[in-house]
């Protein structure tokens, strides 16, 4: 009898934990605080999970035809492999895709825009920018696209769980919020360089030589690529600001006082200031090694042009459109100066920056197109 005065109880108790989801947990390094995230876009399991299924859909596009993860491949650290990612329409954007690891700690987002410094604001960019086309959402399509959505009935119930107080939750700034709730999951710690630091493997010589190198000041990796992200845009919890530095690493001079191709003239184009000619931000260089090609335009297409570059204080392009001698750019990173590396300097630099891959991030099926676990017929 006892018991069953008890089972309404218990089964009470139940309802209430289903519709009162238990708050988020960070599972972290010990050194790595949690992220920023807004007040008004709370983590939770049901958004997270509703912003993967959104990450991997096509519908989201005007043809049905692109998701965010085709320009961001969890294989790839979230990149795409080309020099320039190609919108739904096969527009291309003019930029290289930038990687996803570890995105909820950056302070800005793109390659040179100060002013976009949320991840839920950032989502909505490919989505609906005109300028280039990616997703190709428009306010003449909006409510259509919307549309394919309300017509699934599990696409429905993903959004109810996910924003339980909204009257009508299926919309676009739950999207972005539901995208950007995702990608804060995206965590990235379990590199080989982790595991050494963490004592649970000791690295070859060739690396230990190329760390040494990078967070030494005879390459000066460190001074861009620094802290638990391997950038300088980091910004965490307990953050009292947000930097943004953003760099002209002496790529292209293409009139002999500082001019980049124009649409790729980094935060000049924003701010119309002369010293902000060709400034990007650093990206962090987690799972580096399998986002090739490198830089803003995509241009260098292995880490070893990249090293080679670099220490060479920027780039020299003898012939075409694009000709002239970056190092001598006078909008030039103070950071960036010719460095002396031998050819096994710039190897063990390669052998380093190879160890920051972390092949559990680019399979951990928590990451993975859903589709994929649907259960065949």
């Amino acid at each position: 009898m006892k018991a069953r005065r008890l089972l309404p109880a218990l089964l009470l108790a139940g309802a209430v934990h289903a519709q009162t989801e238990a708050p988020w947990v960070w599972r972290l390094p010990p050194d790595v605080p949690p992220p920023r995230v807004p007040a008004d876009n709370p983590m939770s399991a049901a958004k997270v999970e509703l912003g993967r299924h959104l990450f991997y859909d096509r519908r989201l596009s005007v043809n049905g035809r692109l998701a965010c993860a085709g320009c961001h491949e969890q294989r790839r650290a979230f990149t795409d492999g080309r020099a320039l990612a190609v919108g739904a329409t096969g527009e291309k954007t003019g930029r290289n895709a930038q990687q996803l690891s570890n995105v909820g700690w950056h302070s800005t987002y793109t390659w040179a825009n100060p002013a976009l410094t949320t991840l839920e604001r950032q989502v909505l960019v490919p989505i609906f920018g005109t300028d280039p086309v990616e997703m190709g959402v428009d306010d003449g399509n909006r409510e259509a696209i919307l549309g394919r959505l309300r017509a699934d009935p599990a696409a429905v119930a993903r959004f109810a769980a996910a924003f339980p107080g909204d009257a009508a939750p299926l919309n676009f700034a739950n999207v972005g919020r539901a995208l950007a709730a995702f990608q804060r999951t995206l965590i990235s710690f379990d590199s080989r360089y982790d595991r050494a630091q963490r004592g649970e493997l000791r690295l070859t010589a060739a690396e230990r030589r190329g760390r040494d190198l990078f967070f030494g000041e005879k390459a000066e990796c460190f001074h861009c690529h620094s802290g638990f992200n391997f950038n300088d845009q980091a910004v965490h919890q307990r953050s009292r600001e947000a930097p943004t530095p953003f760099h002209n690493t002496g790529q292209y001079d293409l009139d002999g006082r500082g001019a980049y191709p124009l649409g790729n003239r980094g935060v000049y184009e924003i701010s119309g200031r002369p010293e902000d000619m060709g400034a990007f931000r650093a990206p962090s260089l987690r799972n580096v090694a399998v986002t090739a090609p490198y830089l803003h335009d995509g241009s260098l297409k292995t880490l070893a042009e990249v090293v080679r570059t670099y220490a060479a204080g920027g780039r020299l392009t003898r012939h075409g459109p694009l000709a002239g001698d970056g190092r001598r750019n006078p909008y030039k990173s103070e950071l960036i100066g010719s460095i002396r590396l031998s050819p096994r300097e710039q190897a063990d630099l390669v052998a380093f920056l190879k160890t920051l891959t972390d092949e559990r991030f680019l399979h951990d099926p928590r990451f993975a197109d859903p589709a994929a676990e649907a259960p065949r017929r």
